[in-house]
């Protein structure tokens, strides 16, 4: 009897858990990350960022908005630094702002707005908005990107790639 009472709780213990995971499992798929179209980008998309105490235009056309959950938004963008400094305009391309913290490879970004540029290699940087460097992140080559924009986001299962060109980063919801 004791061992029927075990075989019992062990079966029921495996059951809940079972439930659980898949129940999580599929509250996940519900919120798979989606790129926002144009019309839906503009309304949260700023017009113009500040950064290191210089504020400059955003290049519309090179910006885009994801949804990685229910109100969990990644905004990144371009932004003309025709105006910035040599230093500044060498390593900021644009804005990444994001409501929730998130992974970005295989590093964590908290919550806030940020400066971002792509080094030669790459890499994907991430700056506070005084313009000091808090990460940066080695990106992955698409060779099969047939047409390579300046900057773009596409949804993938695992998140959505920010793009530079043929390089991009992956970025999930954490």
């Amino acid at each position: 009897m004791k061992i029927i009472k075990q075989n019992w709780f062990f079966t029921l213990a495996v059951l809940s858990l079972s439930l659980a995971f898949s129940l999580s499992a599929n509250a996940q798929g519900r919120f798979a990350a989606q790129v926002l179209d144009d019309s839906e980008a503009e309304k949260i998309v700023p017009t113009s960022y500040y950064f290191a105490g210089q504020s400059a235009p955003t290049q519309m056309r090179n910006a885009f908005a994801a949804r990685l959950g229910k109100n969990r938004h990644v905004l990144a963008g371009l932004v003309d630094t025709s105006g910035y400094s040599t230093e500044i305009s060498g390593k900021y391309e644009g804005f990444f702002i994001t409501d929730s913290t998130i992974t970005i490879g295989n590093r964590t970004l908290a919550t806030g707005a940020y400066g971002f540029g792509f080094s030669k290699n790459g890499a994907l940087n991430i700056f506070d908005i005084s313009g000091r460097q808090i990460l940066s992140i080695v990106g992955q080559t698409d060779a099969d990107m047939k047409r390579p924009r300046p900057l773009q986001m596409v949804a993938v299962p695992r998140g959505v790639r920010l793009y530079k060109g043929r390089n991009f980063v992956l970025i999930s919801a954490r």
